[in-house]
């Protein structure tokens, strides 16, 4: 079973318990949030592994690219979480700078869950 810190949904920020200790997440909330957390990693911010990402700012934003081009860079950000087999990405708007869509990610137990962005 996975862990992870839980980050609030808002500001993407730590949160505590309530013993006032860092909360943490398992599955199956801990994997939702670590493709969340994926696809919204920019390329080279991970800093013991700069390969890592999705590269907004070279081919994304400002460059208009295909919305098939960013379907297949989200669905492959969510395919670096461990155990996450399988990742199908529909944008449901993208205009005026904004991208919304979402995620259908299934873990190699055959859970199917959905990640929004």
């Amino acid at each position: 079973m996975a862990s992870t810190l839980i980050l609030d949904q808002s500001t993407w920020d730590l949160i505590t318990d309530a013993q006032g200790n860092i909360a943490m997440a398992t599955d199956p909330y801990s994997l939702v949030q670590d493709v969340a957390s994926a696809i919204r990693l920019f390329i080279g911010e991970l800093w013991y592994d700069t390969t890592q990402g999705i590269p907004y700012f070279e081919n994304i934003l400002g460059h208009r690219p295909p919305l098939q081009y960013v379907r297949i860079q989200v669905e492959k950000a969510a395919l670096t979480v461990p155990t996450i087999v399988l990742a199908k990405c529909t944008i449901t708007k993208f205009e005026n700078r904004e991208l919304v869509g979402f995620v259908q990610i299934t873990d190699a137990a055959g859970t199917v869950q959905t990640v929004t962005f």
